[in-house]
């Protein structure tokens, strides 16, 4: 064992998700993502259970643990009780604490993740929030997301949803009491702690690239190698 295996184990999902793989495949031909992305659930199982720390190394720094989805269809299906998904998990914390994640075009990418999902949940407690979903980014919107965020408000009224209002409803404007609860969660599960790295790691690497912050962003947001798909 080595010391990327040595900090896998202390993680619970390792422990709750990774048993005795027989090699049988079902998580791979159930799993949603292996169908289109060059990803195999079965073979990253493996990896780790070998406890070898350059695999494990090189699993870290790829695309490839990036691809799952999280809809654990794989623990539903494992024989032996195994969770793909939850080895999955590990290997991307750990990835992020490592900073090994900026290796890879998918791993760069959760800073667009943190930056506007986890942003979303501490400020507006959704994780897409309508006002910052804005067309410019979503170009597959087409024409209709066009107008759909040039008449947000009056859609919105229409359809009863409360946005940002007071009391019941979708969208509701959520208690600052409550934004402050899942503040704390956020500290004590120590994601505050990996945002915060994530952030800071966005920032070095701008000053590397001679780019600002909403230049980087834009970078990572939009960078796409074209050899992701199982084609």
């Amino acid at each position: 064992m080595g010391k990327y295996f040595d900090e896998l184990e202390k993680d619970y999902r390792i422990k709750e998700g990774l048993k005795a793989c027989m090699n049988c495949g079902v998580c791979t031909a159930v799993c949603p993502a292996a169908e289109f992305y060059k990803y195999n659930p079965k073979n990253i199982v493996n990896v780790v259970a070998r406890k070898d720390d350059a695999e494990i190394e090189e699993l870290l720094k790829s695309d490839t643990i990036w691809y799952c989805g999280e809809c654990m269809s794989c623990v539903t299906r494992c024989p032996r009780g195994n969770a793909p998904g939850l080895v999955v998990m590990a290997l991307r914390k750990l990835s992020m604490k490592t900073g090994l994640y900026l290796n890879s075009e998918k791993g760069r990418q959760q800073y667009v993740l943190v930056k506007d999902l986890c942003t979303n949940i501490l400020e507006h407690g959704y994780c897409i929030y309508p006002r910052n979903f804005d067309y410019a980014h979503h170009p597959e919107f087409g024409t209709v997301g066009e107008w759909t965020n040039n008449n947000l408000d009056e859609i919105h009224r229409r359809l009863g949803s409360n946005l940002d209002g007071d009391g019941p409803g979708g969208l509701r404007k959520i208690p600052q009491e409550s934004l402050d609860q899942l503040k704390k969660i956020f500290d004590v599960t120590g994601a505050t702690e990996l945002m915060d790295k994530i952030f800071a790691d966005a920032a070095d690497e701008a000053e590397k690239r001679g780019l600002s912050q909403d230049e980087y962003f834009e970078e990572v947001y939009h960078a796409d190698n074209g050899h992701h798909l199982n084609q």
